[in-house]
């Protein structure tokens, strides 16, 4: 019985968080009435538990999570500034005589917004109240307005930098290095979060280009759904560059300084939250009673993480006390088409449980739990984090259960059909399958340029 207390525990915080419990309580609770159960029952030592403190100790000298309130900071104070609302009304203009203009506007400013915040959530409620009315103004179809808002946010989990990768590479580094030493190597070539970002840079452009080729074939085919665009009034160069470049060039100074090795990704964080309050500060949007509105929300959305991270980890601690990891190792390697078939079922198991989890709760419990294995039975680690990354990005705009989708819709006009939300997304997910599938088929789409920057 008590062989199965891993895979209870697991079911039981599932259960628990789709009757709406807080994920680090739930989390923390279920480990330690497992722990207790066990204790009272000789099945579980508890010598175990005083490894908890390390834990907590670790998680505080964890530079590369420092990262991620600076990354939160950044992300909220271009956000509360309205940096990426201006951005998005002037690339609007620029693209006035494209067909579908201002989607495609959409689409760049969702994938900077998403790169700077990595939260799908605070993307899709910041672009639905930006975008949605004015889209539906101007002709837009309902289906193909909130299908774009609701893609575009999701784009956070693979555009870097975003939080979603940091957590991810943080992880999966923490994985391959208990792989390797498992394998009996000792010295293991580290993974680091940059690399996570150099390995997204291609399959996020793709998803990008593709959203952007998919829209304008619409348009094309479809004239009557992206009616408006052309009335558009067009602005002076000179204003769309100043409100183009000093974010654009924000972003490219956070990500460049990362991949070129100048700077480790907090510290490029920390560039980034700087630079953000400047551009706020410089464009007169930056006051004390804003100020304190980004504070409270940068420290909220801190201390989530960090509850669910120390919650997990104490999870983690009574999962492998009570030999989880074997458990899992001996089921995978039981699975008929050995790496193949147990990567393709973690696959299938992460897009399901990203219906009633967060990508916070699934990076910090599923992927310590078959991060290991897998990278164990060979499978590379930025290759494994990417896939992971755009799985989740698709399982949260799958209706009926898709994040993404229920964000839209508390801030949508009642006037927009959740049906016509659930249609529009449709041929986006298929996009982001056909891209998860080329990758699977190809893993140097992921692997190739960290491979050309590391040498």
């Amino acid at each position: 019985m008590m062989e199965l207390v891993p895979l209870l525990m697991f079911l039981a915080v599932c259960a628990a968080l789709m009757f709406g419990y807080p994920v680090a309580f739930t989390l923390g609770g279920t480990a330690l009435l497992a722990a207790g159960l066990g204790i009272v029952a000789g099945a579980f030592d508890p010598e175990l538990l005083r490894a908890f403190p390390d834990r907590l100790f670790g998680i505080m000298q964890n530079g590369t999570l420092m990262a991620v309130p600076l990354f939160v900071l950044m992300g909220v104070m271009l956000e509360r500034a309205r940096i990426a609302e201006e951005l998005l009304v002037n690339l609007a203009r620029v693209f006035s005589r494209v067909p579908a203009g201002m989607a495609v506007s959409v689409v760049v400013v969702g994938a900077l917004l998403a790169a700077s915040t990595g939260i799908v959530g605070a993307t899709v409620v910041t672009m639905g109240l930006m975008s949605l009315p004015t889209m539906l103004k101007r002709g837009y179809s309902p289906r193909l307005a909130t299908g774009t808002i609701c893609a575009t946010g999701t784009l956070g989990q693979i555009i870097p930098p975003s939080i979603a990768l940091v957590l991810l590479g943080d992880t999966l580094s923490n994985a391959y290095q208990q792989a390797q030493l498992s394998a009996g190597i000792f010295n293991p070539k580290p993974v680091s979060v940059g690399d996570l970002f150099v390995g997204a840079i291609v399959p996020g452009l793709l998803l990008v280009g593709a959203y952007i080729v998919y829209l304008l074939f619409v348009a094309r085919r479809e004239p009557d759904v992206a009616a408006g665009d052309s009335r558009e009034e067009r602005v002076e160069p000179v204003e769309i560059l100043k409100s183009l470049l000093p974010p654009i060039a924000l972003m490219v100074l956070v990500l460049g300084s990362i991949i070129s090795g100048a700077a480790t990704p907090t510290e490029a964080a920390a560039v980034g939250a700087l630079g953000a309050g400047l551009l706020a500060f410089g464009r007169g949007a930056l006051n004390w009673d804003r100020a304190g509105e980004v504070g409270r929300s940068t420290l909220q959305v801190t201390a989530m993480v960090f509850a669910i991270l120390i919650g997990a980890s104490l999870f983690s601690l009574v999962f492998r006390g009570y030999d989880g990891e074997e458990m899992v190792t001996g089921f995978f390697n039981s699975l008929p088409g050995g790496v193949v078939g147990a990567t393709l079922l973690v696959m299938v198991v992460i897009f399901l449980l990203g219906f009633i989890l967060d990508f916070i709760e699934i990076t910090f419990v599923v992927v310590p739990i078959v991060g290991p294995v897998l990278l164990a039975m060979g499978v590379d680690p930025v290759w494994l984090g990417i896939m992971i990354a755009i799985n989740l990005q698709t399982s949260f705009l799958t209706p009926p259960f898709g994040f993404a989708l229920f964000y839209l819709r508390g801030v949508a006009p009642e006037a927009v059909a959740t049906g016509a939300i659930y249609r529009g997304v449709m041929p986006f997910i298929a996009i982001q399958l056909l891209v998860l599938c080329l990758l699977a088929l190809w893993p140097s789409l992921a692997t190739w340029l960290p491979t050309q920057l590391s040498n």
